[in-house]
């Protein structure tokens, strides 16, 4: 039986250096066809460094990069047609104005979308005659992914699609990165926004110092098995050696993350045992709980354990 397409992206061994600094470390992994994918990381995590190699923009130092079975570099004629790239920050001229930058990008392709209705669904209509610099973040963001999809591309890479957008803006911005996957388009995306990962993505990467620490959907990243989580925060600092003090009463079978100085993560057996523990542990160490919540794993709790860093702009 006939196996399925190639994957829309494929790095193996990726390093990257800058200088005597080793961005990229070795990194490996795929992007399915057809997904919404996020790489996550922390700042200087090697994420944008990883996608400009796939968009053609570096050359690895060592291993090998594929989008769309192109080499981004040596056939970087054959793919740049076929793919959109939305740039954190840039891309536009200062002085251009909104409609006349996105007509322009959409002239260099053969069959672009109608830059109207592209316009009109992103907000831009209003903003279509203010120039570039003077542009809101969030405008500069949205003309950005109108300029990357307008070609309408097989695989589009968007870094940090909504940063600057207000709410609804971030909304309309989803619901289109949502249908561009319906449509059969590959998205590989950056974002500091935990809910927009969970919400989006079919599938995650989380790498940290060039290397690739955790893969997996939302939901396999996050279920923890029968595992639940317990936040404790409290009213004054843990004292010192709390995480090690609360883990050696809990057991092997319970992990205990220090998320910073008011508030610990607790992950072990969903039962009311450990909740009992984790209170008698309080009392003992005079430790004062302002809340304990019994819940899920969520994305963020999963980062900080894989990490111990927040995932902040």
């Amino acid at each position: 039986m006939p196996g399925g397409p190639d994957p829309a992206v494929v790095v193996d061994g990726l390093v990257m250096r800058y200088g005597d600094k080793v961005a990229v470390d070795g990194l490996s992994l795929t992007v399915e066809r057809a997904t919404v994918t996020a790489v996550l990381g922390p700042n200087g995590a090697g994420k944008t460094t990883t996608l400009e190699t796939c968009e053609g923009y570096r050359k690895p130092h060592q291993g090998r990069v594929r989008v769309l079975g192109l080499d981004p570099v040596r056939e970087r004629q054959q793919l740049l047609p076929r793919i959109g790239v939305m740039l954190q920050a840039g891309g536009a001229w200062s002085g251009v104005r909104a409609l006349e930058m996105l007509e322009h990008v959409a002239r260099l392709h053969a069959h672009p979308l109608d830059t109207a209705m592209l316009a009109d669904r992103l907000g831009l209509a209003d903003c279509g005659r203010t120039p570039y610099r003077r542009l809101s973040g969030g405008q500069q963001q949205r003309l950005g992914l109108a300029m990357a999809i307008v070609g309408r591309p097989e695989i589009v890479f968007v870094d940090e699609p909504t940063a600057g957008m207000d709410p609804q803006a971030r909304r309309t911005t989803w619901a289109l990165l949502e249908e561009l996957r319906g449509d059969g388009v590959t998205v590989v995306l950056t974002t500091h926004y935990m809910d927009e990962a969970e919400r989006l993505a079919d599938h995650i990467h989380i790498i940290d110092r060039g290397r690739l620490i955790a893969s997996g959907s939302p939901l396999e990243l996050t279920r923890g098995g029968t595992h639940a989580t317990i936040r404790l925060v409290v009213t004054r600092p843990f004292p010192p050696g709390s995480p090690d003090s609360l883990r050696a009463s809990l057991g092997d079978a319970t992990e205990v993350t220090q998320l910073d100085e008011l508030s610990l993560l607790v992950t072990g057996p969903a039962d009311a045992s450990t909740l009992a523990r984790v209170s008698r542990w309080c009392e003992a160490n005079d430790v004062l709980p302002e809340s304990l919540t019994l819940g899920q794993r969520n994305l963020e709790d999963v980062f900080l354990q894989l990490t111990g860093r927040d995932l902040t702009p």
